[in-house]
């Protein structure tokens, strides 16, 4: 399960980026091409964040799906399945576009 070593790199860079301020929400986008479960990660996120000063804290998490240009036929498709082929033409002559994103996007902090 990878989402405990996501889960705990967030949390770092969370807390680095805090600089001591409480977190009441942290947003991320995940492609598709990441393979995180979501229900997964925010498990791996309470356990993470217990007792580190940001318990509490919500991940959210926006999923980015996996789109491809196609170079034969012209077309910009949105994968179902993880396999680099044109929706379209079936050819797999593509560019992916969007799917590999991972980065933590915002962070709500609490005013004192």
């Amino acid at each position: 399960m990878h989402e405990l070593s996501i889960a705990e790199a967030i949390a770092h860079k969370v807390r680095e980026r805090a600089a001591g301020r409480s977190v009441s929400a942290v947003t991320i986008r995940v492609g598709h091409f990441r393979q995180a479960v979501p229900d997964a990660l925010e498990f791996c996120w309470t356990m993470v964040t217990d007792a580190t000063g940001l318990e509490g804290c919500r991940l959210e998490i926006e999923q980015v799906p996996a789109t491809v240009s196609c170079r034969d036929c012209d077309t910009v498709t949105t994968l179902d399945v993880p396999v680099l082929v044109c929706g379209s033409c079936g050819e797999p002559n593509v560019t992916l576009l969007t799917g590999e994103e991972f980065m933590v996007v915002s962070l709500e902090i609490l005013e004192v």
